[in-house]
């Protein structure tokens, strides 16, 4: 929203200078984003032309010998046809900006001689199109006064951020309210319109919506005959142009002018060019409309126009048509002032990608009592501007206003603010900003005024006492403090999440967000699909269900960095998904997938390492490392977790587990994913995955108080013993490691597999697995006896669960 000095001083009494006025609009909501102080037309005076003789070099040029007021005349290279001894207009000297032709001027030479400045037109001081000269000024303008004190051109252009909850100060008028009512200056009361009216409007107004008559509330016109559409005044002209609108003709510009000094948007027909009475009714499907920006509009029922006989004239609220506009051959014209109902007009302009600043205000609220008022206006300046003859308006439709009424306790303003403003200055504010107040003592009655249509309820009156009495006075202050936290802050269930989230980052995964919600097909792949999941009204197609599983989002982001040349992914995600539509039925997952050669294998010994190569696609055991990460980070006695094989249908029946905690208890789900599965996403390449439910661990039993350090680094050096086992094919890996792990808790820290090996010397239906032992002393250093002691444990432990013998 912009304005001038000048124009808002028209509606406010102040001798406040700009800075203030800038810092009190700021401090009372209306923040000011930009101010031009004209600055830019400061370097130019008025000069007077003493000589013009024709230049030596070139028969359109002319040299002129420039009296600037300030020394000895200055000599310029000047091209104008009216150029000529004796000439009064508008000089510029070397190192001003030229802002319509965008030159910093300079001494220059044209056509062998010297130039020092220029006389300049009107287009090239940015004051309008004509540049058929250079500016003609009477001979009575001052030499060497500023051109732009002048001409008017030195007049600050504010330009303020409006919220949409403010459709009032739309309006320079609403504007100086505001500033009025916190004390900056005194609010001018605008004289009533009067001239005669003769005889009746002809045309008649048909409001026909049906049902729908709160599309258009009220309907004003009235016509004014013999007027003369020519330009409009210079005054009119400078303002609509500092706020960045092209004059086009009076009437024209009287209605612009309206709209942003009064915030009354109005429409103007040329009366010859309307045939019958005007229809305002909906559009009907796939008529279209030739507007006034010479665009052609398709239009739908969801559009309310205005037509007469020959068709549509307006697009009702938003843009007028261009058949029934006006030109400077319009004698007689229809002045239209309506109402529409907001939410129509923000969807119409929407749909049809039309903004304009009558749909800027409509589509925020117009003041419903100034419909008529806002018509005399405009009939008195058609009438000043362009003379003519005014008829009767007729008004269709407006059945009044009705106030809003609040009560207001005035205490509201102490208890929502902390700030103690009397109730006698609560009381004036709503008074001067147009609200009514009746009653006395603790809680008043406020009526709330037609232009105030986001006024609700008493904090909204609160905000107006506040705003006007200054944000700037509350003091700040800390938070009261409730002394120190006992206990716990974070459940466990958020600080698995966080553990967790911080075990998948430390194995280089990066985090991942992806939607709740996605297709129905997806989300039957992954077990869902339940009707009792499917939204109501979703955003997209391909969003209609809850997702029961991370991994379909997971892999289909996945997919998204593939097709861009990110082939190696590593991504996971901590979130919710959902088994139904009661609470217990949301989940807190932890889940990831690893996709092309994004693996955590090739560090030490591993029986994979052989296929590894130049690098080494995901499998099933990155998946599970990644799982078992996440397990040991939440703190699950890893002791008395197992390790089934076959996961849910989404995995590879062969290439997938199941961990569980004792035989009811499931933990998660690890693995490669099934080909059909990943061919009905569209993806495709090495992938794992894998989920573990966080909510599904046991709550952590509480420790004994801890009475040794919390990290003990024994003094004696690890020792690492390798076995090979023969087992039965059938016989897990895992079943192995646990036999080994599980032989001397206290000095067997851990067992890797790293070799795996299967061949007829071993005889029909056996393997042979090698595993890596690594022994921690803690007391003592171990001496021979020990480790055979200890090796003996080892191979009796795993030939009594596996019934494997060591290999020879």
């Amino acid at each position: 929203m912009k304005f001038t000095l000048s124009w808002l001083k028209d509606h406010l009494e102040t001798d406040a200078p700009l800075e203030q006025i800038c810092e009190r609009l700021t401090a009372i909501g209306l923040e000011v984003e930009h101010v031009d102080d004209k600055a830019a037309y400061k370097p130019f005076v008025i000069a007077k032309v003493l000589t013009a003789e024709k230049h030596p070099q070139a028969d359109k040029l002319k040299v002129l010998m420039v009296d600037t007021g300030m020394g000895a005349p200055i000599q310029v290279v000047c091209g104008a046809p009216n150029a000529r001894t004796g000439l009064v207009g508008a000089f510029a000297a070397p190192g001003a900006y030229v802002p319509g032709i965008d030159v910093t001027l300079s001494v220059g030479t044209i056509r062998g001689v010297e130039s020092r400045g220029m006389m300049c037109s009107e287009k090239e001081l940015d004051m309008s199109d004509n540049h058929d000269g250079i500016i003609d000024l009477p001979d009575d303008a001052q030499v060497g006064q500023s051109f732009a004190a002048y001409a008017g051109l030195d007049d600050p252009i504010i330009e303020i951020n409006l919220t949409p909850n403010r459709p009032d100060c739309t309006s320079i008028y609403g504007i100086a309210r505001d500033l009025a009512a916190s004390g900056l200056g005194t609010l001018k009361a605008p004289k009533a319109p009067a001239f005669t009216v003769s005889g009746e409007t002809p045309v008649k107004v048909k409001l026909d919506l049906g049902e729908d008559a709160h599309l258009c509330p009220g309907f004003a016109l009235r016509l004014v005959r013999g007027v003369n559409n020519g330009p409009s005044p210079r005054w009119m002209q400078q303002r609509l142009i500092a706020i960045g609108l092209r004059p086009i003709n009076a009437l024209v510009d009287i209605t612009n002018y309206m709209t942003f000094d009064q915030g009354r948007p109005l429409h103007v027909f040329d009366a010859a060019k309307v045939k019958g009475d005007l229809v305002v009714r909906r559009a009907v499907e796939g008529e279209k409309v030739l507007a006034l920006d010479t665009r052609e509009y398709t239009l739908s029922p969801a559009n309310v126009v205005i037509s007469d006989d020959n068709g549509i004239e307006s697009i009702g609220g938003i843009m007028g048509g261009e058949h029934s506009g006006c030109d400077e051959n319009t004698v007689d014209v229809l002045i239209e002032s309506a109402l529409w109902d907001p939410m129509n007009i923000a969807k119409s302009g929407r749909a049809l990608g039309i903004i304009t600043d009558a749909r800027y205000r409509f589509e925020r609220g117009v003041d419903p009592e100034y419909m008529v008022p806002g018509l005399e206006r405009a009939t008195e300046l058609v009438l000043d501007l362009c003379g003519g003859t005014a008829a009767k308006a007729d008004v269709t439709g407006y059945a009044g206003y009705t106030p809003k009424q609040v009560e207001f306790p005035v205490s509201e303003v102490q208890r929502l603010t902390g700030l103690t403003v009397g109730a006698e200055e609560s009381i004036a504010t709503l008074k001067n900003l147009g609200f009514g107040v009746s009653g006395s003592g603790e809680t008043v009655s406020v009526s709330v005024p037609s232009w105030r249509p986001d006024v609700d309820g008493k904090a909204d009156l609160v905000e107006e006492v506040l705003r006007m009495h200054g944000v700037d006075k509350i003091a700040p202050a800390p938070l009261e403090s409730h002394g120190a936290v006992s206990g716990k802050i974070l459940t466990t269930l958020q600080i698995r999440t966080r553990v967790a989230k911080r075990a998948l980052a430390s194995r280089g995964m990066l985090e991942a967000v992806t939607w709740s919600f996605i297709s129905k097909a997806q989300a039957e792949l992954f077990g869902g699909g339940k009707p009792a999941l499917s939204l109501a009204n979703p955003i997209a197609a391909d969003m209609s269900d809850m997702r029961p599983s991370l991994l379909p989002g997971l892999l289909t982001a996945a997919q998204r960095n593939a097709d861009k040349g990110f082939g190696d992914v590593a991504i996971f995600e901590v979130s919710g998904t959902y088994e139904n539509d009661t609470p217990s039925g949301q989940r807190r997952v932890a889940g990831g997938i690893r996709r092309g050669n994004a693996s955590m294998a090739g560090a030490g010994r591993s029986w994979s390492n052989s296929l590894k190569g130049g690098g080494k696609p995901v499998d099933v055991f990155d998946a599970k490392a990644d799982a078992i990460a996440v397990l040991e980070a939440c703190g699950v006695p890893m002791g008395n977790v197992q390790f089934e094989a076959g996961g849910p249908s989404w995995y590879h029946p062969g290439r997938s587990g199941t961990i569980k905690l004792g035989p009811k208890i499931v933990l998660g789900h690890f693995g490669e994913f099934h080909p059909k599965v990943l061919e009905a996403l569209d993806v495709s390449g090495a992938l794992a995955g894998f989920e573990v439910y966080l909510d599904a661990m046991p709550e952590p039993k509480k420790k004994a108080t801890r009475t040794k350090p919390a990290l003990e680094l024994s003094p004696f050096q690890a020792v690492k013993r390798d076995f090979a086992f023969v087992v039965d094919k059938s016989v897990e890996a895992g079943a192995i490691l646990k036999a080994a792990s599980t032989a001397d808790r206290k000095l067997v820290t851990g067992v890797n597999v790293f070799d795996i090996f299967e061949g007829a010397s071993l005889g029909e239906g056996r393997k042979s697995v090698a595993i890596e032992v690594t022994i921690q002393p803690v007391e003592r250093t171990l001496t021979d006896e020990d480790f055979e002691a200890l090796t003996g444990k080892i191979i009796a432990n795993v030939a009594k669960t596996t019934g494997g013998v060591l290999r020879g």
